[in-house]
This record gives C-alpha cells, sequence and structure tokens, in this order.
C-alpha cells in the first residue's frame, strides 16, 4: 500500500519548516495501512512513520498517562529533563550517578520524582499533561553553559482528543482549567523558539471547528484533512479480511469495494465480519443499508435522511414540457458529469404545484442515492461547524450522489445585517461546497422553495444553482385535462364522457396540483358515483384564501427563472416580463413580501 495522502502532508510541512503543528482532522477514529500488511489506529501509523533514529515519539490521550513508544525513551527524556532542571552540564549527571550527597542529591531525587509523579498525575488531568509536554519541548532545544543539548533526539508529540483539551469557546465561556490549558498552548505554539526548532505537534480532533479558534489563527498551526479511505483501499481492507469461512473473488471485492463507498474501515469491518459469519458476500441491499446507517451515524438522523423515491418520471401527471426536460435534457446531464457537470438546480413555484414531487421523480430516475437534508444547525455552540465539516467529508467520501433541500429558504436565507454569525458561517460554507471544483460532479444539489427570492443571492449565482433555476407551476390547458382524469379515475374510472372532462376541466380551471390531488381524494372516499355526483363535489368546493400569496410566488419563479424554454411562453417579451416586476412591486405594497 501506498503511505496516505495525510502522512505525506506533515511529512512536507514538517521538513520544510512551515509548520511545527498540525491539527489532523476528519477520520481520524478509523484503520490505516501500516507496514508489514497491518491496519492499525491513527495514533500508532503516526509513531510508527515517526518512529526514526532521532526522534522520540510521546502520546497523550486524556485517560492515560504520556506514553513513549519505546522503554528506552522514557529514561532518556527524564534524564536530560533532570539535568536541565537542575542545572548542570549535558555530561555532568544522569541518574545513574546518584553519588552525590546532601543538598545537591535531595534535590536531584526531589526532580526525579517530579517527572515520575507527573506522568502519572497526566491520567485524567491535561493540564498537568501539557505543561509537562511543553516543559520537554523546552528541555529538547535547551543549551547547557557549554552549548550541547540536554536532549539529541527531537521530540514528535502526539495529543489525541484536542478538542475536549483545547475546546472552541468564547474566552469568557471557558472553565479556568480550559483557560490556563489555552495559556499553556499559546505560550508554547507561538514561542519564537518552538517554531524555530524540530520538535513536532499533532492535535487529533474529527472537526477543526471544535478546536480552540485561537490556536487554528497561529501561523505555526495546520490543519491536514485525514480523508475516508478511497476505492483501492477498501478493497485491500476487504482482501485482508478473508477468513476460513468467507473467501471473497476478485469479482465480489470489485463489487465490495465500489459499493461502500462513504464506509470506513472500522464499519467495513463489521460488513467483513457478517461475511464470514454468514460465510457468503452480502448482498447489495446489505450493503447499502449499512452506507446509510453509518453516514446517519455520521451526521446524525436529524441532518440527513436517504430517500429511496417509489415513483420516476413516468408517474407525474401533467407537467408534459417540464418531464420532458428532466429526462431529455437533466438527467442525462447529471449522470454524465464531466466538463459539462452543473453543481444543481433550484426549484421554484407556488405551494402546491408538486415541486417536492417532480424532482423526487427525477431523483428516483436517475437512479443514484438520494439524501434529504434536515436541520444542520445545532442549538450548541460550534456544533453547526462540527455539522458542516462531517457533511463535507461524507460527500467527500461518495460516489455520485444527490442532495434535496426542501423549503430551501428557510435553511440557507436571504443574509442581513442583522444575521447571525453562525447564520453567515453556515450558508458560506454551503455555498463554498456548492462551487468546490472537487465536488461538481459528485454532488447535484436540488434545492426547492416556494419562496426563490429569499435565498442568498450568492446561492442563485451562475456556478451554483443560479446556473438553472426551474419553475413549477400551476398546471397549463394542455396538461390540465390529464389532472382531471387522474383526479376522476377513482369515481368514474379509465373511460370518462369527453363533455363530462370538458365540463370539470372548466370548473377547476384554477386549481394546482395540490388541489387536484385532494379532489382525487375526496373522490376516493366516495367510491363509484355518477358525474352528476361528481360535479356535485366540485360545486361544493371552495378554494383556500392562498390566491394572492400564490400569485406572489408565482410571479417569483417566472422572474427568477434562467430558461425560457421552461417558461410557459418561451417567446415572452420584455414587456410582458417587466409587468411581472410591477406586479410584484404592488402585492410587496399590500405586505406580501
Amino acid at each position: 500500500m501506498t503511505v496516505p495522502p495525510f502522512l505525506s502532508d506533515i511529512g512536507r510541512l514538517f521538513n520544510s519548516g512551515e509548520a511545527r503543528v498540525a491539527v489532523l482532522t476528519g477520520n481520524i477514529h478509523d484503520l490505516f495501512p501500516a507496514p508489514g500488511g497491518a491496519w492499525q489506529p491513527l495514533p500508532e501509523v503516526l509513531a510508527g512513520h515517526w518512529q526514526v533514529p532521532g526522534r522520540i515519539v510521546l502520546t497523550y490521550e486524556i485517560n492515560g498517562p504520556i506514553r513513549f513508544h519505546r522503554p528506552q525513551d522514557r529514561q532518556l527524556v527524564k534524564d536530560a529533563w533532570l539535568r536541565w532542571r537542575h542545572g548542570r552540564d549535558s555530561g555532568d549527571l544522569t541518574l545513574a550517578s546518584l553519588a552525590a550527597s546532601g543538598a545537591a542529591r535531595d534535590e536531584l531525587l526531589a526532580h526525579s520524582r517530579s517527572f515520575d509523579e507527573q506522568i502519572l498525575a497526566a491520567v485524567g488531568r491535561p493540564t498537568v499533561a501539557l505543561e509537562l509536554l511543553r516543559q520537554c519541548c523546552l528541555c529538547s532545544r535547551a543549551r547547557d553553559s557549554k552549548g550541547a543539548a540536554f536532549l539529541e533526539p527531537d521530540l514528535a508529540l502526539i495529543i489525541e482528543g484536542a478538542d475536549l483539551i483545547l475546546p472552541e469557546a468564547p474566552v469568557t465561556g471557558l472553565a479556568d482549567a480550559d483557560r490556563q490549558r489555552l495559556h499553556i498552548a499559546l505560550d508554547w505554539f507561538a514561542d519564537p523558539g518552538f517554531a524555530a526548532g524540530a520538535d513536532v505537534v499533532a492535535l487529533l480532533t474529527e472537526a477543526a471547528a471544535g478546536l480552540n479558534a485561537r490556536l487554528l489563527r497561529l501561523p505555526e498551526v495546520v490543519k491536514i484533512s485525514v480523508d475516508e479511505p478511497d476505492r483501492d483501499v477498501r478493497r485491500a481492507f476487504l482482501a485482508a479480511q478473508s477468513g476460513e469461512r468467507w473467501c471473497p473473488t476478485d469479482s465480489e471485492l470489485d463489487t465490495l469495494a465500489d459499493g461502500t463507498a462513504g464506509l470506513g474501515l472500522q464499519a467495513l469491518r463489521q460488513l467483513a465480519m457478517a461475511a464470514e459469519h454468514a460465510g457468503q458476500a452480502p448482498d447489495e441491499a446489505a450493503v447499502v443499508a449499512r452506507v446509510e446507517r453509518h453516514i446517519q451515524a455520521q451526521l446524525g438522523e436529524d441532518v440527513v435522511s436517504f430517500k429511496r423515491p417509489g415513483h420516476g418520471l413516468r408517474q407525474v401527471v401533467g407537467a408534459r414540457a417540464l418531464t420532458g426536460f428532466l429526462r431529455d435534457e437533466l438527467a442525462p446531464r447529471i449522470r454524465a458529469g464531466g466538463a459539462g457537470a452543473l453543481s444543481g438546480c433550484a426549484v421554484a413555484g407556488p405551494i402546491g404545484a408538486g415541486k417536492t414531487f417532480i424532482f423526487e421523480a427525477l431523483a428516483g430516475e436517475l437512479g443514484l442515492p438520494v439524501l434529504e437534508l434536515g436541520s444542520i444547525r445545532s442549538q450548541w455552540f460550534g456544533q453547526t461547524d462540527v455539522i458542516i465539516e462531517r457533511l463535507r467529508r461524507v460527500l467527500t467520501s461518495l460516489g455520485r450522489v444527490v442532495i434535496i433541500v426542501d423549503e430551501a429558504d428557510t435553511q440557507f436565507g436571504r443574509l442581513s445585517d442583522q444575521s447571525h454569525e453562525t447564520e453567515r458561517r453556515l450558508t458560506g460554507k454551503i455555498q463554498a461546497m456548492m462551487s468546490d471544483p472537487a465536488l461538481l460532479g459528485k454532488v447535484f444539489w436540488l434545492l426547492m422553495t416556494a419562496r426563490i427570492e429569499r435565498l442568498s443571492p450568492d446561492l442563485r449565482r451562475p456556478g451554483r444553482v443560479g446556473d438553472l433555476i426551474v419553475p413549477v407551476l400551476d398546471p397549463e390547458p394542455d396538461d390540465r385535462a390529464d389532472f382531471v382524469a387522474w383526479a376522476l379515475k377513482p369515481s368514474l374510472g379509465s373511460e370518462i364522457d369527453p363533455a363530462v372532462l370538458e365540463r370539470i376541466t372548466a370548473a377547476t380551471s384554477g386549481y394546482s396540483a395540490a388541489a387536484y390531488a385532494a379532489l382525487r381524494r375526496e373522490l376516493a372516499a366516495l367510491g363509484r358515483v355518477d358525474a352528476d355526483r361528481v360535479q356535485a363535489l366540485v360545486d361544493d368546493l371552495l378554494p383556500a384564501d392562498i390566491g394572492a400569496a400564490r400569485r406572489y410566488q408565482t410571479l417569483q419563479a417566472l422572474v427568477n427563472c434562467t430558461r425560457r424554454s421552461l417558461l410557459p411562453d418561451p417567446t415572452v417579451s420584455e414587456a410582458t416580463r417587466e409587468a411581472w416586476h410591477n406586479e410584484l412591486r404592488s402585492l410587496e405594497a399590500r405586505g406580501l413580501a
């Protein structure tokens, strides 16, 4: 296996002196390829990569002591630390030379006990651990009166759970211990001597947003993403999991490697264990379900859900021109990706026009995974940024995917001077993902809204969903007959008298798709009845008093549409468009904005 990209990135930054602290984010709790065909956790992989002559590796996690990866290194660091604290030259004193007597010997023993006690005291006490590690770095670059180094090897320090030790929060919201650790870290990393030295520190945290922002702003600190395993790594890992009962063929390995995009190796191991227990490769449904569970566990069920539309474009009633465009132009373009890829589209139109149903049909037609984005805001400080980081990592790891955001104006509304900083960051990061070249062609965004004007203008610009804004309007005369026949079918069957069809079509001239669906439910409740009873029901129904609001939403969809061919009249004149704007201003003056 090749060296994971993040290890190469760290090596380049540390060797060049560009940085001394690396914040590793993303897939940090997974397994990674190690020399000898092993698969190890990230701290062990880092330690093995850095365990070279002339370097000592230490690891710290909150629930354990500071750990030396080679037993002899602890004694080496302890001797150097004692000489440094005792004020002796490098060749003058070791723990083995305790022949001294009196105060000097007592002081040495006190320092010796202090070092051992601090190593043990670090368990569950990150403030103690952080200060001791900082002192070790001071000792590493200190020189005695003869100019000799107290500690010849350089240090490589790995700190797990960095966001728990140095959490992000306003300074006024930090506990006293958190403030003290932040001060220690700032004093440590911002020290010019540390920046000019050769010691390095790796801070492990799932999301950089969870780490204190003051640290991330230091020039000595860089963020490095640890990505989900790619196809080749997944295939190699699956091959290594072969057991007595399950020995996958090359074809099975290829299929599983392709189908498990989005899974980390820990999750992939569980899938392989299930295959070993069953004695056969998991079927496609089991793989898809496992990927979905894993992603929902990463993001939260309230943040994202998988949709499996049970209908396609053939099941859409009416909207002939629109479904033709979706089937013949948009769907092939989404499937093809490449140079002609779109980042997404916005779907505008009045409430009840059928936006969600039609574009879920498009998603079902594509045969791609469909994610419905829910609430990505969190009530907890900093957690919204963490969710966004996780979302981007998931999207990067998946293959091709469609994201549906219903009521998008409530998720990514227009920003104002009064908008909260979190709202600004959320919208900005979503906009950045939409125009990210790395995601173009992989992720297709579908933003559906009845209030297209409330979407951030930056979202509606070309290069994001502004490349294609599709209006979904009430049925045109040519489509209305299809809706009427569909609505009457439960009561009158498939064969309907043309005169009855014409009469009901005229009586429902202002109906939306949702209104026709409601009529169909009413008739289904009546069962088989004659045409007069149907007419009586239609005459009895009164529309809700939302006509002005729906007209405003229709006009906004018309003026924001980016394709003439999708308008009811593709030859629309500029005078007509100006009339739409004038009507909008009139409705806004009535308080409908």
